[in-house]
């Protein structure tokens, strides 16, 4: 298990005692295995001869990697990637479903709870998802509750669940329509369309389409790019940014403020202004 201070105030996290050691959980039997090293946490899926469904036990490991990554202040970034072609099918039903016809009770029943992804997108470090191959119904509802998404050349998206009478429940009602805007999210979700790499790029989907051979590069320089900024910046950022959203402007800028005043006090701030006038790189300690 990785571990990590956590100080009374956590808005100002403690730096960890080995910030760039790698650890490794144990893979045994689990659909997701994560890694951490040099301040980057790799949560990778597991089940590429399944095209990594998204099932009950899927969900608890994302749940259990959340615990341990969010406190860990040694992990500035989070690396998300799958094995194989396929990012994810999307919901294994036939797992879920059993004797049930009911999706949602189904759901219910696996103690999968409403937001699935929700300990993902609450993280406070930034998430970036490395889509190798096609992102369907809760495989790209996964995708959506990360930060930033790079795709391989060929790589495909949809949310198909109106063809089965269904709405996408992992979030994908509300966070595609917040990323890609009202009318092409509604249109994706309405017609259950199929979205290419380079439409996906256009939408603004995806920031960046690469070749597959190059995807897993290019998503470790993103990650390694992230890492090396200021830890608490980074996160009062995505804070900002994720929570603004939601407000009113002016509240939202109000809020902007405030974490602005806090980061004022931080060592890490005192530090970037010094290393900018001495023309150096600055040695950031997450305090």
């Amino acid at each position: 298990m990785i571990t990590g201070e956590v100080s009374g105030d956590k808005r100002r996290p403690s730096p960890a005692s080995a910030p760039f050691a790698t650890i490794r959980t144990p893979m045994g039997d689990k659909t997701l295995s994560l890694e951490t090293s040099s301040g980057v946490a790799r949560l990778t899926l597991r089940r590429p001869d399944a095209e990594n469904p998204v099932d009950a036990r899927l969900i608890r490991e994302l749940i259990q990697a959340r615990e341990t990554i969010a406190d860990n202040n040694a992990v500035r970034m989070v690396l998300l990637s799958a094995e194989g072609d396929v990012f994810s099918r999307g919901w294994d039903w036939d797992a879920l479903l059993g004797e049930t016809i009911d999706p949602v009770a189904a759901l219910r029943s696996h103690s999968i709870p409403p937001d699935p992804f929700g300990c993902l997108s609450d993280l406070p470090q930034p998430i970036v998802c490395a889509l190798n191959g096609d992102a369907i119904g809760a495989g790209l509802e996964l995708a959506l509750a990360c930060d930033v998404r790079i795709a391989a050349e060929g790589a495909r998206f949809s949310v198909p669940e109106v063809s089965m009478g269904l709405l996408p429940i992992a979030g994908g009602t509300q966070r595609l329509p917040r990323l890609v805007g009202r009318g092409k999210g509604l249109e994706m979700i309405l017609t259950g369309e199929t979205v290419t790499a380079d439409e996906a790029l256009r939408i603004g989907l995806v920031s960046a389409v690469v070749r597959r051979e190059r995807l897993a590069e290019e998503a470790e320089l993103v990650a390694q790019r992230i890492a090396r900024r200021g830890p608490l910046a980074v996160r009062y950022a995505k804070e900002a940014v994720s929570h603004g959203i939601e407000m009113p402007l002016e509240q939202a800028l109000r809020f902007e403020t405030d974490l602005t005043i806090i980061l004022q006090t931080t060592e890490d701030r005192a530090e970037g202004v010094k290393a900018f006038l001495e023309k150096r790189t600055p040695e950031f300690q997450g305090q």
